[in-house]
């Protein structure tokens, strides 16, 4: 059986497993990337990661690895929710550790090739994906072709600016996308909600800091305004942003995938409506919007993964 290591660094978690050639994630484990301050340290958590689930390292074909600002040079460089600074040589560090294949792209990238291969755009050549987690990352895909740029910086559509005025993100953007959608931006936007309505709340007693994304869905499913609120001005947002999206590549599909996607109908339903309603006339009805056909937990494993796949 032909395996490889898919590594998903995550602004909160990074996670890492074994996958069989046919998308199936046999092991897998995880650390907190928030609580590694030292790029050393986290690249020796990551040896220690591989070698825990794998009982052989030249029994396996590579390893796929998907990160924010991912170059093609093997890179990573000014994350914005990440603690490093600067450009970490990603793969020549870990490849003094591990001696096999690296393959390294833009998160969301892997998460467009895992969806290509294993999910649900196997039968198209024009999709977006959408990573909704931490921030908010996005990988296009045109005439069957990742869209990666010169450096493989292409596609930040989280830090493509919807309001000049509006919220910062984590690179200084004013009022970029991934400040409003993103599982911190809905965050901001409880502490947003409560300073404009008086209503009771479950969030009036809850820190920002102790505030989860699973918190806000539960408290939209009690019928709490601030959390219900909360999600349609996520989705409308998300969903003019999306439609003007369209107008890039005209895809055949926008897929969403990532933690947030996890609330269902709380998010989707706006977005979809903010979605239609803002279209332009010649493209409405011919995109589709879907949730990631990858199995729930392990997508982003499986799209780093099939980094390996495409590149050997």
């Amino acid at each position: 059986m032909k395996l490889a290591v898919g590594i998903d660094i995550g602004g909160t978690i990074t996670k890492i497993g074994l996958v069989s050639e046919e998308g199936k994630c046999i092991k897998k484990t995880s650390f907190r990337t928030k609580e590694i301050n030292n790029f050393s340290d986290y690249i020796q958590e990551l040896q220690n990661s591989i070698e825990s689930i794998t009982d052989d390292l030249n029994s396996i074909c590579g390893i796929g690895i998907g990160a924010p600002n991912a170059s093609k040079n093997g890179t990573i460089e000014t994350p914005a929710n990440l603690k490093w600074e600067g450009k970490l040589n990603l793969v020549d560090e870990l490849k003094n550790k591990v001696n096999t294949k690296i393959f390294l792209s833009n998160d969301a990238n892997c998460a467009a090739v895992g969806e290509m291969m294993y999910g649900n755009a196997k039968n198209y050549k024009d999709f977006i994906v959408i990573t909704l987690g931490t921030g908010l990352g996005s990988g296009i895909v045109s005439n069957g072709m990742l869209i990666e740029g010169s450096d493989g910086f292409a596609a930040e559509l989280g830090h493509y600016s919807i309001n000049n005025m509006g919220r910062l993100t984590g690179l200084g953007v004013q009022g970029g996308l991934e400040a409003y959608v993103s599982a911190t931006g809905i965050k901001r936007t409880i502490m947003y909600m409560l300073s404009r309505y008086m209503n009771d709340s479950i969030f009036r007693g809850i820190s920002f800091n102790d505030l989860h994304g699973e918190d806000i869905t539960k408290a939209a499913e009690n019928n709490d305004f601030i959390a219900i609120k909360t999600f349609e001005y996520t989705g409308k947002i998300l969903g003019e942003a999306l439609a003007n999206f369209v107008s890039f590549t005209q895809p055949e599909a926008i897929i969403l995938t990532g933690g947030l996607v996890h609330s269902g109908k709380w998010i989707l339903e706006p977005t979809k409506k903010s979605f239609d309603d803002n279209l332009l006339p010649f493209y409405r009805g011919k995109v589709k919007l879907l949730t990631s056909g990858l199995e729930d937990k392990d997508s982003a494993i499986l799209g780093s993964a099939a980094l390996v796949w495409k590149n050997i």
